[in-house]
């Protein structure tokens, strides 16, 4: 690097100008290493490895520098990470011709995936909570651990709609429901890039993925096409996206796999140039997903070749890539295939956020501190809490003697059976590592009941050979259980459960069931949802000693556990629950801790009622011969160990103009013995329309916490954007007509409170 001061290197100078002068500089090798990363899905070597950073992979394969390098401390504590990211920043800094620092690029879905950080819930766990704020703690504690550790850009949130819970990435998402998904969508973006225009020191970029339809796949496999009717696209699959960029501000924007009427998303101009830039004014940087640009090629067959494919998402707005394509664009402008002015565009843009980082004045970081930022206790204790709000009680059927049978009262207990493949392991999910202090159902509920009640264990069966655990997620081969043994082990759990007073059964799936499918060699779909392996035997097995049986499921996708809800009379759903989740879950069952999380996705009665969401059109759910057509748990349910009553709604003013706007406010009231959490939930539908509308649609949501006998008034106010439709022209309008008001806490049933208001 030349030690002559140059504009770019001056931080007096406006951003725009630093960008402008250093771009002039640059020669086309340096450009193109800055629209690319090191280290990710490519063919070149990685830096994923244990034991001090080996900068001779850098000087070779990169010696313009580069733009971003990933997963840097993937394998590595907090200290020995952060003195990885200040060798390579200082090999950018001092051993290249211009000095430019390198952006390190990590996953963060449910926190930091990286050794010793904080995990908290999957991305479908924390939707459970329905709290914003809770979302934005746990992304701004992420951000920070991030940033102690020398990243600066997280690759989330994703903001797909899970819409067939078939696809192994559902875990990977904020529910079905594009309201749901945008408000926590926006929470976990401002928690990482934070709520100011600038970037503080303590935060990152976030990345909104994947842009777009990628979350109700044709068959509901991976990558599949999303050929739906533009309609469809915009008022629904593109809402959390548009939130994302227009309220959020999100800095970078990931194209996804799939294509959208016959056009992958890596080169659709509709959806990156005319949506995305022209009609949201989106001023960030697209970037690429892991091989998309390839895909072009080898998946999609619409690109002759890997320098083919890099022209083409290149003019079809993709600038940055996870991929290793974009370096064959140098021929192509030397031949005149490609205008070099993309490439500025794109640059300036990585550069800018390099700048705006603060990256070219200060890159390194401390090692002490980012080992006292990462997993601090407050953050652990923030875990903690995203844990006991994420855990959804299904079901509390009361016994012979009247009362429900969680929570379990201690005093009462000699002996507890715990059972099951989940019991003992720490299930985070996907895009995690170990957790360093994770703790098991099975530890949390021997802690909990130390002196009070004997507690006894078998395993009951296996969901797979390995039993699961984060590296499952990772390894290609998945091998199920093997039949003879896990009816040993049923056995084995049948004779346990006879000796206790109460079995606890935590069931459900694991990181090699329920995965993201990224090859034919890697697969994470699934063609049924109900319990795998032999966990359903296990079950009536256990059911059919006549002792109570709570069930615990940890999971990352809905299941059909039709004979479970028939059959047991207490049922959690607890998702991946997180480091913290087994303390969580024993709080849980035993009262110290009051469930008030609701399903942020239907669960359907068999894989046959796909697709099951619950704002579905009027002509969706005419019913199956012999079947129940409704869900087995709608949308938003969650029960709680106390009750809730909702009066006196109010609809102000009962009729509006189209530009106007209505307030709708409700009693809510906690007519139980116990505090409690309760999700308010508001629900609309347009009485008659041009265009067939959905029989309900969530339009706004808050959770309280109530004192017994506590009332709360709870206002919402609906703006011209909330009554908005698409007509037939495929206009933004109002129509004047009626409007229903649903309010309660869940999407239909029973407490739901009603009025109506006109647009007039």
């Amino acid at each position: 690097m030349t030690d002559q001061p140059h504009p770019y290197q001056d931080p007096a100078l406006p951003i725009a100008d630093r960008v402008t002068d250093l771009l002039a500089r640059m020669t086309l090798d340096e450009k193109l290493a800055q629209m690319t990363i090191f280290g990710f899905p490519g063919e070149q070597p990685r830096l994923e490895v244990e034991g001090p950073l080996d900068v001779d992979l850098l000087r070779q394969n990169w010696p313009h520098g580069v733009g971003g390098i990933g997963r840097v401390g993937l394998y590595r504590g907090s200290r020995e990470t952060a003195v990885a990211a200040n060798t390579i920043q200082h090999y950018a800094m001092h051993e290249t011709r211009l000095g430019i620092p390198i952006l390190i690029i990590d996953e963060a879905l449910h926190g930091l995936m990286g050794w010793h950080a904080t995990s908290f819930p999957q991305a479908i766990g924390l939707a459970a909570t329905w709290d914003p704020a809770l979302v934005e703690q746990a992304f701004t504690a992420a951000a920070a651990e991030m940033r102690a550790r020398g990243s600066h850009w997280a690759l989330t949130p994703v903001l797909d709609l899970a819409r067939d819970p078939r696809w192994g990435r559902t875990e990977e998402t904020y529910g079905e429901d594009p309201h749901l998904a945008a408000q926590m969508g926006a929470a976990a973006i401002f928690g990482l890039q934070g709520r100011a225009p600038d970037h503080p020191a303590d935060r990152v970029l976030a990345t909104a993925k994947h842009f777009a339809v990628h979350g109700q796949p044709e068959g509901g496999t991976n990558c599949a096409p999303a050929n739906y009717a533009e309609r469809e696209i915009r008022e629904v699959f593109l809402r959390p996206f548009q939130t994302a960029v227009q309220i959020a501000r999100a800095a970078t924007i990931m194209a996804s796999y799939n294509e959208i009427n016959g056009i992958p998303v890596h080169k659709n101009k509709w959806l990156l140039q005319d949506v995305l830039r022209g009609e949201w004014g989106f001023d960030g940087l697209i970037i690429s997903d892991g091989g998309g640009i390839r895909d072009l090629e080898r998946l999609h067959h619409v690109a002759a070749d890997r320098a083919d494919a890099a022209r083409q998402a290149l003019e079809s707005g993709i600038e940055y890539e996870l991929d290793d394509c974009f370096a064959l664009l140098k021929e192509q402008v030397a031949a005149g295939l490609v205008d070099e002015a993309l490439i500025d565009t794109a640059v300036a843009r990585i550069l800018g956020l390099k700048f705006a980082l603060g990256l070219f004045e200060n890159s390194l970081v401390e090692p002490e501190q980012a080992a006292a930022t990462v997993h601090s206790p407050a953050h652990r204790a923030l875990a903690l809490e995203a844990a006991r709000k994420t855990i959804t009680l299904l079901q509390n059927e009361p016994l012979p003697g009247g009362q429900p049978l969680l929570p379990l009262d201690t005093a009462a207990l000699k002996r507890v059976a715990v059972i099951g493949p989940n019991a003992a392991r720490v299930h985070q999910g996907g895009y995690s590592v170990q957790a360093e202090d994770g703790v098991s159902v099975l530890d949390s509920i021997r802690h909990y009941l130390d002196g009070q009640a004997e507690v006894v264990y078998a395993e009951g069966c296996r969901i797979t050979q390995d039993g699961g655990g984060w590296p499952a997620w990772w390894r290609d081969a998945v091998v199920p259980s093997d039949p003879a043994e896990d009816a040993a082990r049923i056995q084995e759990a049948t004779a346990v459960a006879q000796s206790a007073d109460v079995a606890i059964l935590v069931l459900g799936e694991n990181e090699g069931v329920c995965r993201e499918g990224w090859s034919r060699d890697h697969l994470g779909d699934r063609s049924s949802l109900d319990l795998p392996g032999a966990q359903e035997a296990l079950l009536q097995a256990v059911a059919a000693t006549g002792v109570p049986v709570v069930l615990v499921l940890i999971n990352g996708r809905p299941l059909s556990i039709q004979w479970a809800a028939d059959h047991i009379p207490a049922i959690l759903e607890c998702w991946y629950v997180g480091e913290a989740g087994g303390t969580a879950v024993a709080e849980t069952i035993f009262g110290a801790n009051n469930p008030g999380g609701k399903l942020p996705i239907t669960f359907p009665r068999s894989v046959g009622q796909i697709p099951a969401f619950y704002n579905h059109k009027p002509s969706a759910r005419r019913g199956y011969l012999f079947h129940d057509n409704t869900p087995l748990f709608p949308f938003g349910h969650g029960l709680s160990y106390t009750t809730f009553a909702y009066s006196d709604l109010e609809i102000i003013p009962p009729a509006i103009p189209p530009d106007g706007a209505v307030t709708i406010s409700v009693t809510v009231t906690n007519t139980g013995q116990r505090a409690g959490d309760e999700v308010v939930q508001l629900y609309l539908r347009d009485c008659l329309s041009s265009v067939t509308r959905p029989v309900r649609e969530l339009k706004g949501f808050q959770r309280l916490t109530l004192q017994p006998g506590e009332s709360r008034r709870v206002a919402f106010t609906l703006t011209p954007t909330d009554l908005a439709l698409l007509d037939e022209a495929m206009r933004l309008v109002v129509e004047p007509g009626e409007f229903a008001v649903m309010v309660g806490g869940r999407s239909v049933g029973d407490g739901l409170v009603n009025g109506r208001f006109t647009v007039t």
